[in-house]
């Protein structure tokens, strides 16, 4: 069963804003899957429909084979959604906004405050549990936001831009918690500007272009379509490689050098030709982001 199945979906506001032009998108149950485009893509339409936020014009979306329309609050039931911007009582004590939520899916306060406790703590803000929501930092508060998104245990968790305004070692921390989440069962649908969250979490992704959607694969298969891609590699000394004729390549100090590779290239070639060379390979790695290169790409075809 797809966690999420959508048909020819259409969307046009009443000013004549073509949001969705027959949007077909499935999404296979304990996938982690990233909805990819520019702002105004539609990626924010398709969501408020999955969440009964806004009305489609045409076509059928579908929660875990429950219809969005006719059986919108039994599907609701299954999500858990973390938006962009935080929506909770700046006032209000971190524990009472996840317990308070939890009621509104009829959990019982015994069971809500254990699970609040659990979450909390799984997310390293249960020593700010009684203070105000004002007070956390940034980071902090996007925790709190995905504590209350799962108080309810979703089948199916919806993240929107969650890692917006975090630093990095607070970002790679909700990375591994997201994976973690998702090995135990609960699909992820991602919209993400930092396009390396992609690369380290997801399995599939799809991008959406002026409502209709241009790419769908493995995230594996969208990054063999790049053409090229430059490599920072460490030496022990560039003296030793400078005479090894490596085409697209720049020297950046003694001990680190730049090289583009073209398609149809292979670094373990790149390697070989510099161990025979006498050169100890000590670090290399992808400059810049892969699937972003990807993502320009192909939004300007």
């Amino acid at each position: 069963m797809n966690a999420i199945s959508i048909t020819n979906l259409k969307k046009v506001y009443a000013d004549g804003t073509e949001a969705l032009k027959g949007i077909n998108l499935d999404v296979d149950a304990g996938d982690f899957f990233a909805l990819l485009g520019a702002n105004g893509a539609g990626k924010t339409t398709i969501i408020g429909i999955l969440t009964g936020l806004v009305i489609k014009t045409e076509g059928q979306a579908q929660i875990l084979g429950l219809d969005v329309d006719k059986n919108g609050p039994v599907a609701r039931r299954l999500i858990g959604v973390v938006p962009q911007e935080f929506n909770f009582n700046m006032f209000e004590r971190v524990e009472d906004i996840v317990i308070n939520q939890a009621g509104y899916f009829g959990i019982e306060r015994k069971v809500a405050i254990k699970e609040c406790e659990r979450l909390l703590k799984k997310l390293e803000i249960w020593n700010k549990r009684d203070v105000p929501s004002r007070s956390l930092s940034g980071g902090m508060k996007r925790r709190l936001m995905i504590a209350r998104a799962l108080v309810n245990r979703p089948k199916l968790l919806i993240l929107d831009e969650p890692t917006a305004g975090v630093d990095v070692e607070l970002r790679h921390g909700m990375w591994e918690f997201l994976k973690e989440l998702n090995r135990e069962g609960t699909t992820i649908l991602l919209t993400t500007h930092y396009l390396e969250e992609v690369e380290q979490m997801c399995r599939r992704a799809a991008i959406i272009k002026n409502g209709e959607i241009i790419k769908n694969d493995t995230v594996r298969s969208l990054l063999k379509l790049i053409d090229e891609e430059t490599y920072i590699v460490q030496v022990d000394d560039v003296k030793k490689i400078k005479d090894l004729n490596i085409a697209h390549l720049k020297i950046v100090d003694d001990h680190t050098f730049e090289v583009e590779l073209k398609k149809g290239d292979k670094l373990n070639d790149l390697i070989l030709k510099m161990s025979q060379a006498g050169a100890a390979v000590t670090d290399i790695r992808p400059k810049g982001n892969r699937l972003e290169k990807l993502f320009l790409k192909i939004l300007q075809q």
